[in-house]
Formats: C-alpha cells, structure tokens, sequence
C-alpha cells in the first residue's frame, strides 16, 4: 500500500516518492517550512523531522542567568557546602587509602617467580631485537619496487572516473541573456557544481526565470553565474 504525503497527505506513488526525516513527500512537497522554496536531498536542512533551507533553519540560542546579588550568595554558599563535605569525607577516609600486605613466605615465592619471568622476557627480547638489528641490511628490496608497476591500471581506472565532470558542467551552460536584474534579499550558500553562492544585497544580473521555484543568472559583484532559487531574490527597479 502506498503512504500519504506528510504535506498534503495524499497518496505517494514511487515514481514521485521521496523519504526523509522518517516521513514520505511528494517531491514537490518537500520544501522549506518558511519560504515554501522546493528543496532536495542535497540542500534541505532537517529540524524537529521538518524540512528547512540554509536561510530559515532555526538556530537555538541559549539563555545566560545575571549574577544578581541573591545568585553570587547561593552560588557562595553552595561552594561552602562543598569544602565542608569534602573535608568530612577526608576526615572519615584518612588512614583508609591504604592496606598493609603481610610478607608470607608464599608472597616471597611468588615475587620471586614474577622476577625471574621478567627477566627472562626481558633477555628474549634483547636477544631479538640484536638479531634483527644485524640482518637489517640483508632485507630484500627490489621485490617490493617491482610490485608499483602493478597500480598503474588502477590510476588510468581512477582517470576514467573523472571523464564525466567536463560533461556534466558543459551541461550547465548559461542561457542567452534577456538583460533582467534582481536584488538579492537572503544569503544563500551554492549547494550544487551548477547553483551560485550570493550574500544579502548582492545584483543578480542577466536573469532568465527556469521554472516556479528557480532562475538562472550572474552575481554581478563576483562573475559567478549559474542556478538561484526564486524567492531568495526580488526584481527592483533601482537594479535595471
């Protein structure tokens, strides 16, 4: 049976079906909590199993306590309860640290075994350690030269992978120019090879509308172009 979108709670069919924060969305149904802007598996960040993006993801902030007079005098007695139970317990504890062994004879014959193994550990392991010192020069190392021939297949494999990048950013290539500007009204942080990165402010130069949620332009004050979402942007007449 196929599960209810947690947006719009309709029926989710596999072709369009995207599971995250433990819940199942329609893939236009997976935006941003604030902005409605429609977001993907690479750009959506999840707070309390809800989707958000990189501008409106909640921050928490913490709450700092005034050291008011009545906060400086319960923190001042807290500490004086502290010293005084301390010192309570070292005076119930003294001369408890520490237990006397009686030295048996049994206890003598065991140190002495334990001596008698340590030393002789101790001269195995001289022993070794000389004779591997003497043999260091005879160790072989032309048959481990001639194994690096062998990873030269794996490097050209590596080089494979990497054909695709080229095609993948020629795929991402600016559209004709139809002259439109816009001001940028967020930060926004690329989060895709084909999006750009802006600040709050910026011009958005040479604009062209992709779909409801995207458009396609040049950052006038870096060069940069490439993919922006919509609503991070708005259309001024001081810019054109």
């Amino acid at each position: 049976m196929n599960p209810l979108c947690s947006r719009c709670n309709r029926v989710v069919y596999p072709t369009e079906k995207v599971n995250c924060l433990d819940k199942y969305w329609h893939k236009g149904c997976f935006s941003c909590e604030v902005c409605k802007m429609t977001l993907n598996m690479k750009n959506y960040k999840g707070f309390e199993k809800r989707p958000y993006c990189n501008a409106h993801y909640p921050k928490t902030s913490f709450t700092s306590v005034a050291d008011t007079p009545e906060n400086l005098r319960l923190k001042q007695q807290s500490k004086m309860q502290s010293q005084v139970l301390y010192k309570e317990e070292f005076e119930k504890n003294k001369g408890k640290g520490f237990s006397v062994v009686a030295d048996t004879p049994e206890l003598q014959r065991i140190k002495k075994t334990q001596d008698q193994i340590s030393n002789i550990k101790y001269h195995e392991e001289f022993e070794k350690s000389r004779m591997g010192g003497e043999g260091t020069p005879q160790y072989p190392q032309t048959p481990q030269q001639n194994t690096t021939p062998a990873y030269q297949p794996k490097a050209a494999s590596q080089n494979y992978h990497y054909e695709p990048k080229p095609v993948h950013q020629a795929a991402a290539a600016p559209p004709h120019s139809s002259g439109k500007r816009y001001r940028a009204v967020y930060d926004y942080t690329a989060a895709d090879e084909d999006e750009v990165s802006f600040l709050d402010g910026d011009v958005i130069m040479d604009v062209q509308q992709i779909d409801e949620g995207w458009m396609y332009g040049r950052v006038e004050r870096t060069g940069q172009q490439g993919m922006l979402p919509a609503n991070y942007v708005e259309y001024s007449l001081d810019c054109s």
